[in-house]
């Protein structure tokens, strides 16, 4: 397997939100092949209530328009209350982590036209494509298994990655047609997806059943596999496993869990910096050598108590990104509710920016800011890479969970299904 270090200077961020993101494009700027001027954008998906919230990508971060991304919703539960199996499963993602509610947005992409909104819908076990004018879906695509999750696009826009959690799947699919390309297996309950900037290589993060009450570290093992899976994102084989638990047990960590949560790539991919369930803190892991290199541990909110099964999924902390430069880490604390700046060089945080649930955190479009999903007060905060301090705070809808950079038509409105 290639050494990654060599890489050049990344923007896959602009796709992922989970590594850099690139600084802003134009207002208006036309994609690769078309003439249509486009606006980049965030889209906000609202996991509880279906919709995903369309706002500027940097500035004022105001509101643009809405996407329903449920209009199937009545034809969706007629199939499911017509099958015992997938009204069970359907209940239990309600009871489970979805804390009382649906799950009906977890992840969302653009096409690279700006036409299209690519969603995954955990509840209803798929991926579907909607029309930014219309409203309307173009496809459907069904996961394997029962829940889908958390995706990735690669750097050229044209696939996307979806876990399909309960079957161990990562599905690769053509964003445009929804036609699968290929699939891997992963360890228990794949989670994040990562295109490396190359549009090489995929990384998969199991985290294993974040959902049981065995928390106490010496049940770790109950947990499952979890594991990083590496696999070529030409023919989706397996080029490499990375197990953190022998890196977590030869510091000293072994009550640790090794299930990686929310990762991020250095400009150049040489470090990978990740969560992991139960932490308050994050740590710094060298490709090329496989060793994590440092650890930081970040405060604890007096208010929040160390009973682990109190922890919503098992994450302390969940959600992580990178200044364009690299030189700056931005955490959302989200059982601790607070988001922080880490400056990268000397793992030092800023302030802690008050936050309530914090459940992701991208970077704006300008490259700016760090954007946090506060979960529990139905906002997204932005907060100034350079200073740590929170600029402005954004109402969205229910439950806002994942944050992605994308692209709708210069002149777009909310469709009248939004």
């Amino acid at each position: 397997m290639p050494v990654f270090r060599r890489r050049h200077l990344c923007s896959v961020a602009a796709a992922l939100a989970l590594t850099v993101t690139a600084p802003a494009t134009a207002a208006t700027a036309a994609a690769p092949g078309s003439s249509a001027a486009l606006r980049e954008v965030l889209f906000v998906g609202n996991n509880w209530d279906g919709t995903a919230e369309v706002i500027r990508s940097s500035g004022d971060f105001a509101k643009i328009g809405r996407v329903n991304v449920i209009p199937d919703k009545d034809e969706r539960m007629a199939a499911i209350n017509a099958d015992p199996i997938k009204w069970i499963y359907f209940m239990a993602i309600r009871n489970s982590v979805g804390e009382g509610h649906d799950q009906f947005v977890d992840d969302m992409y653009s096409t690279p036209d700006g036409t299209s909104v690519v969603v995954s819908r955990p509840s209803f076990a798929d991926v579907v494509s909607i029309d930014l004018a219309s409203g309307r879906l173009n496809w459907r695509f069904p996961v394997s298994g029962y829940r889908s999750d958390h995706m990735a696009v690669s750097p050229d826009g044209k696939r996307v990655a979806v876990s399909a959690s309960t079957s161990n799947t990562v599905h690769v699919l053509d964003i445009v047609s929804g036609r699968e390309l290929g699939k891997f297996g992963t360890g228990d309950k794949p989670h994040e997806n990562i295109f490396t900037q190359d549009g090489k290589y995929i990384y998969n993060m199991a985290i294993g059943d974040v959902n049981t009450q065995t928390d106490a570290p010496w049940l770790d093992w109950t947990k499952g596999d979890r594991r990083i899976t590496v696999v070529d994102a030409t023919t989706y084989k397996q080029v490499k496993v990375i197990d953190m638990r022998p890196q977590l047990d030869a510091l000293g960590l072994k009550d640790y869990s090794d299930a990686v949560r929310p990762a991020v790539f250095s400009p150049d991919e040489s470090k990978l910096y990740f969560q992991v369930s139960f932490f308050n803190g994050f740590f710094e892991y060298d490709i090329a050598t496989g060793k994590i290199t440092r650890t930081k541990t970040l405060p604890k909110n007096p208010a929040t108590g160390d009973d682990r099964t109190t922890f919503v999924n098992d994450s302390r902390h969940h959600g992580i990104s990178m200044s364009p430069d690299g030189r700056k880490l931005c955490v959302a604390g989200t059982m601790d509710d607070y988001a922080t700046v880490v400056d990268r060089a000397t793992l030092q945080e800023g302030p802690l920016v008050t936050a309530s649930k914090p459940y992701w955190a991208t970077v704006s479009g300008d490259g700016k800011s760090c954007v946090v999903s506060e979960s529990g007060t139905d906002q997204v905060t932005a907060i100034d890479f350079a200073t740590g301090k929170k600029v402005v705070s954004v109402p969205v809808g229910d439950h806002p969970q994942r944050v992605r950079v994308g692209h709708v038509a210069a002149d777009w409105t909310s469709p009248s299904a939004g």
